[in-house]
């Protein structure tokens, strides 16, 4: 079985991308993982877990509007944040090369009207700012594992086919 998250550090490392993590239903799992990788200091500038729905909008920059009409579970929630973290942990006065993101419902209860399993993970890489969603089953811990695991793996083919801009 493959290490998606130590595949992921090794490719930022090769191409010298540095990334960002903004999370909500994950908890910081998602950051943690990547940490877990020898090296990762390197290349991960940190995470920021905005559980709080007003932290989306204070730490990330999340659209105040669009949460209040949306809510937390929505796509471009997931972009925004994405985006917003990347500046949100610059270092130095350089933003982040890459941004991910998390939000959705875990569970036990819907949330605003949107499902248990219901995710979508925001990834900002170079200009190009995108969503998945993701419809997932199981218990609360299941959805929140699936949710790092399907992060990395879609990171892993967005990183092998990125070329800087």
């Amino acid at each position: 079985m493959t290490d998606v998250g130590a595949e992921v550090v090794a490719l930022l490392a090769q191409r010298g991308l540095t990334i960002a993590v903004a999370e909500s239903l994950t908890g910081g799992l998602l950051v943690a993982e990547l940490v877990r990788t020898p090296g990762a200091s390197a290349v991960v500038n940190g995470g920021v877990v905005a559980y709080n729905t007003a932290l989306k909008h204070s730490v990330l920059g999340v659209d105040a509007e669009l949460l209040a009409a949306n809510g937390a579970v929505d796509p471009l929630v997931a972009e925004q944040m994405a985006a917003g973290v990347r500046s949100a942990l610059a270092v130095d006065g350089r933003a982040a090369d890459i941004g991910i993101s998390t939000t959705g419902v875990a569970g036990p209860e819907p949330q605003n009207g949107a499902p248990v399993g219901t995710v979508y993970l925001g990834f900002a890489i170079g200009t190009r700012v995108t969503n998945v969603a993701l419809h997932l089953s199981g218990t609360r811990d299941g959805i929140r594992s699936a949710v790092v695991s399907e992060s990395l793996v879609r990171l892993a083919v967005l990183l092998a086919d990125y070329r800087r801009e």
